[in-house]
């Protein structure tokens, strides 16, 4: 229904009587659209690249690109409605030379793959990205996973096809989840960024994800879109990707691991635990900074799992260890409830055995030394 609507669309705006119409009428046979797709950066956002449709006409001068991973910082209230999940994003359209100069200047790497359109297929496709660049209709409501720079090329790309579609969805028992997806450029020089994602990321992204969904992550979608096949030829949609720009950047050193930091903080809060018990000093001040910082981590998730709209950071199963139990702890201190602790005691033990085994939901490794601290301290507390 949404590509026959799409149809209708082009049919009506190919009238003479539009402006987008006559330029679409005026492509040349030798008109072509291609996928861009870009390298990684150095800041995390940009550890999965980026993607972005190229309408090429060199007979009538038009060589413009279609972006849809665009927002404004001068959004009213902008760093509150990204925490929200509220943010709009919109398609921008540039030249091509100014879309190059932005990843030449970055470093990055650029490919282009090439679009097996026929000519009816390409002015769809031209058409739609124009409506879509009208100002009531260039923003929209982005969300990571589902609906983002990627996944907006190759939902364009499958709505401008005529009499055929793309080839159906492949789910793999082995396939990779989002959070796998998330962790392939980060193996080294993001270890810190990954674990701040880890624990704001639920459930969700623990869903093993089909050829289409992978298609979230631009570099994902590069590989798999010249061997996505249409239905009446079964011939790929797209050329092999060729580099446009070769990576020039410094890639960041490697970053040092948080599971070894926190490792670090496990000795040191033993070592410390050890000397309270043998000399009896008094550590309120360990129980306080180490349950106020959970606790405040244990009001972020909550927040972005009840408060945001976004949706994978529903379900976090880092409610075990980051729990508002320790706001409780924190207030009550040795005077806590034997069953309150002995619960949270639980939840952390919960928390360690999650992190080892994987299900259902992954847990950042270095979650364990955590949770390994606050159970320490949680004994003692029960201990007095």
């Amino acid at each position: 229904m949404k590509k026959l609507l799409y149809i209708l669309l082009a049919a009506i705006l190919l009238a003479p009587t539009t402006h987008a119409s006559t330029s679409a009428q005026t492509l040349s046979d030798s008109a072509y659209a291609s996928i861009l797709t870009c390298g990684e950066g150095n800041e995390y956002y940009l550890s999965w690249g980026h993607s972005a449709i190229r309408i090429c006409d060199s007979v009538k001068g038009i060589d413009v690109v279609y972006n849809y991973g665009t927002f404004d910082f001068d959004t009213p209230h902008f760093y509150w409605k990204f925490s929200c999940g509220i943010l709009d994003y919109c398609l921008s359209r540039q030249s091509f030379e100014n879309f190059m100069w932005e990843y030449i200047y970055e470093g990055r790497a650029v490919w282009e793959q090439r679009l097996r359109l026929t000519h009816q297929e390409l002015c769809n496709l031209f058409i739609m990205l124009e409506q879509n660049h009208l100002p009531e209709y260039r923003y929209y409501k982005y969300d990571f996973f589902r609906d983002n720079c990627a996944t907006r090329v190759r939902d364009m790309v499958a709505s401008c096809l005529v009499h055929r579609t793309l080839s159906p969805e492949i789910t793999d028992s082995q396939a990779l989840t989002y959070r796998d997806y998330l962790y392939l450029p980060t193996e080294k020089n993001k270890l810190w960024w990954r674990f701040g994602v880890d624990i704001v990321l639920g459930l969700r992204c623990d869903h093993r994800c089909s050829n289409y969904e992978a298609m979230f992550s631009p570099i994902e979608m590069m590989q798999r879109f010249d061997t996505l096949t249409v239905s009446d030829t079964h011939q790929p949609i797209a050329d092999p990707a060729i580099p446009l720009l070769e990576e020039t950047r410094t890639p960041l050193p490697d970053s040092f691991s948080p599971t070894l930091c926190f490792y670090i903080l496990l000795a040191v809060v033993l070592i410390l635990t050890f000397l309270q018990l043998k000399f009896e000093w008094k550590m309120k001040w360990l129980d306080i900074l180490l349950f106020s910082v959970t606790s405040l981590t244990s009001l972020m998730i909550l927040f972005l799992w009840f408060l945001t709209a976004h949706y994978c950071t529903k379900y976090n199963l880092n409610i075990l260890w980051a729990s508002p139990l320790f706001f409780y702890f924190t207030i009550r201190l040795h005077k806590s409830n034997r069953w309150v602790i002995w619960t949270q005691i639980l939840m952390l033990l919960a928390t360690v055995a999650i992190t080892f085994i994987g299900m259902p939901q992954t847990l950042n490794i270095a979650v364990c030394p955590i949770a390994l601290t606050l159970l320490v301290r949680l004994l003692v507390l029960r201990r007095k």
